[in-house]
């Protein structure tokens, strides 16, 4: 017998409806093709919202040395020189007109005095590249690209989850979805199907993502399709989470407070970032003010709620509501603290997954034919560390470029694949996820939160990485026994089931290449190993699913730096000091 469902049909389907897949809806309706996008939320609710300092591009708005160039390296060094240089090569030069096209479409950048778009600066950059709309950028951004989606009556199918992406003989043609209050069941066939499902960072249990989004259930799709991912260990911890109350430890507080003159005390008062870059103080790299923080706080010289302080008082109040409205907003209404007149206690947060799906630079083409990954979800641009305002610059460059690619495939093509088999698979795994069970799905998503928290954060080291893999071995062992029973409230116990199962999957990836990785690099820290070791390990790890359902762990060289990226090498590689962040 059939599985019940209905069919609908499009020429591409976008998978997540962000920044980057509102970006590739916009350019593949644009060449011509019919567009579908699936979101697990409501629509204007995506994780972009969360993305508050700004957008990188060089230009020189207020510093006029600034160029593509620079940006290109300040990537490149933030990396630690394993990102894809064409991917980060490709960001900079294109970043300008992205931003420029934004604001033609009503971004409401600040502004300069001269009516420019308005820069500032984020840390560990070169010259102030960071656009920004007060401290809401990225839901200015989201705002600004659905009025565009809406326009050209492109159809958002809302709170809809993916369960398994559609692929036969290493072809994807679409993805097998339910609605999340209803339970309708829908095949959407599509020539090219875009995926642009986020991170993984809510695998930890301080994260800056909300209750269940970027659960790594897009990387689990993604394995199961055939495609192999890349630097899953290399995850971004921001420097400043809110401690408290526990339901908001981790919630972010924008880089934004500190590109604007905030400084971080501990609690003897010291303004301790002397110790670690007394050049760069608080604007130093993530990695580097993240580790500050985490040593002084492991140190006993935290506050009360396990964080350090960071204080912009001295800005103003009429400056801070200006800047930073929304913080000033979201400390007044959780905690009941003015920024303007006191400092607020902060630490490390699971921020971005710099690692995901391995994609081609140019066009976001995944391994699997007619399939193709943007935003968090794919690997290259970031290497071992993310430079702030990096990550809103690339949901608009590559999901224009994805969307071009994913239409040029779909014209090219007569007919539509489908496989009535994959389809009817794809429903009776749905159907076996429904069960009666012992437990509460809830407590094996906090025990897994907890077990990556505390051997695969901030520090790792071997004992750690083994004994994570133990821990997720029996959740995935309970997670086969939790209790799926929609009722009236919905299909959201099916979705946080099948959530969980995708999450134990990226975690185990995760955990499995940060053992690999044999050295300390950016945001990966091992305490065992505590050196960075270009001799061995200037690759990128990789992990994709074997016939028998086992994650594979390899390698590949990483990538040379393009001839036409050369010249900027040598001469930053004259200006910059030495050090770690000497250009090779």
């Amino acid at each position: 017998m059939q599985p019940h469902h209905r069919t609908d049909i499009s020429n591409v389907l976008v998978i997540g409806s962000g920044g980057a897949g509102l970006r590739a809806a916009i350019a593949a309706h644009d060449a011509g093709c019919e567009v579908t996008i699936v979101g697990k939320r409501l629509r204007k609710d995506a994780h972009t919202v969360l993305a508050s300092g700004g957008i990188n591009a060089a230009l020189a708005t207020r510093d006029e040395e600034d160029h593509w160039g620079w940006h290109v390296m300040d990537t490149w060094n933030e990396g630690y020189f394993v990102a894809d240089a064409e991917k980060v090569g490709i960001l900079a030069r294109e970043a300008p007109d992205r931003v420029r096209e934004l604001a033609e479409w009503g971004m409401p950048f600040a502004r300069t005095e001269d009516g420019d778009i308005d820069t500032r600066y984020f840390g560990a950059h070169r010259y102030r590249r960071t656009a920004y709309a007060g401290d809401w950028t990225g839901r200015a951004i989201v705002e600004t690209l659905h009025d565009q989606v809406a326009a050209r009556g492109i159809p958002i199918r809302e709170q809809r989850y993916v369960s398994r992406l559609l692929v036969h003989d290493g072809v994807c043609f679409g993805a097998y979805t339910f609605d999340l209050d209803t339970g309708e069941r829908t095949v959407e066939l599509a020539d090219s199907v875009i995926l642009a499902a986020g991170g993984h960072t809510r695998l930890w249990r301080r994260s800056s993502s909300r209750r269940d989004e970027n659960n790594g259930d897009g990387m689990s799709l993604a394995l199961h399709a055939g495609c192999e991912l890349q630097d899953l260990e290399l995850v971004q911890y921001h420097p400043t989470g809110m401690t408290h109350p526990e339901e908001h430890a981790g919630q972010l507080v924008t880089e934004a407070v500190r590109g604007e003159g905030g400084r971080l005390f501990n609690s003897e008062g010291e303004r301790f970032m002397e110790r670690y870059d007394p050049e760069r103080m608080e604007l130093s790299t993530r990695d580097r003010v993240a580790m500050a923080n985490y040593t002084e706080i492991h140190e006993g010289r935290g506050g009360p709620n396990g964080g350090v302080f960071l204080d912009i008082s001295h800005l103003g109040k009429d400056a801070i509501r200006e800047k930073l409205p929304r913080m000033h907003r979201q400390f007044v209404e959780i905690q009941m603290i003015d920024i303007g007149e006191e400092p607020i206690e902060v630490a490390p947060t699971a921020h971005y997954s710099m690692g995901g799906v391995h994609v081609d630079a140019r066009t976001a083409a995944t391994g699997v034919e007619g399939l193709y990954a943007v935003g968090e979800i794919a690997a290259g641009l970031h290497g071992a560390n993310r430079l702030g305002g990096n990550s809103l610059a690339e949901t608009v460059v590559f999901g224009k470029r994805a969307g071009e690619a994913a239409a040029e495939r779909s014209r090219s093509l007569d007919v539509q694949l489908r496989n009535r088999a994959v389809i009817t698979a794809a429903a009776e795994e749905l159907d076996a996820a429904i069960r009666d069970g012992e437990t509460v799905v809830r407590q094996v998503q906090r025990g897994l939160r907890d077990a990556m928290w505390n051997h695969v954060g901030v520090v790792r080291d071997e004992d750690g990485l083994n004994a994570a893999l133990e821990r997720l071995d029996e959740l995935a062992q309970e997670a086969e026994t939790v209790d799926v029973r929609p009722d009236a409230q919905g299909y959201g116990d099916l979705a946080i089931a099948l959530d969980l199962r995708g999450s134990i999957e990226a975690a185990r990836a995760t955990t499995l290449l940060a053992r690999e990785r044999r050295e300390s690099r950016g945001a990966h820290a091992r305490t065992d190993h505590p050196d960075r070791d270009d001799d061995h390990h200037l690759v990128n790890y990789t992990v994709r699913l074997g016939q028998d359902g086992e994650l594979i762990v390899g390698s590949r060289p990483r990538k040379p730096i393009p001839e036409d990226l050369e010249e900027w090498a040598k001469e930053a590689d004259e200006e910059l000091e030495a050090g770690d962040k000497l250009i090779e």
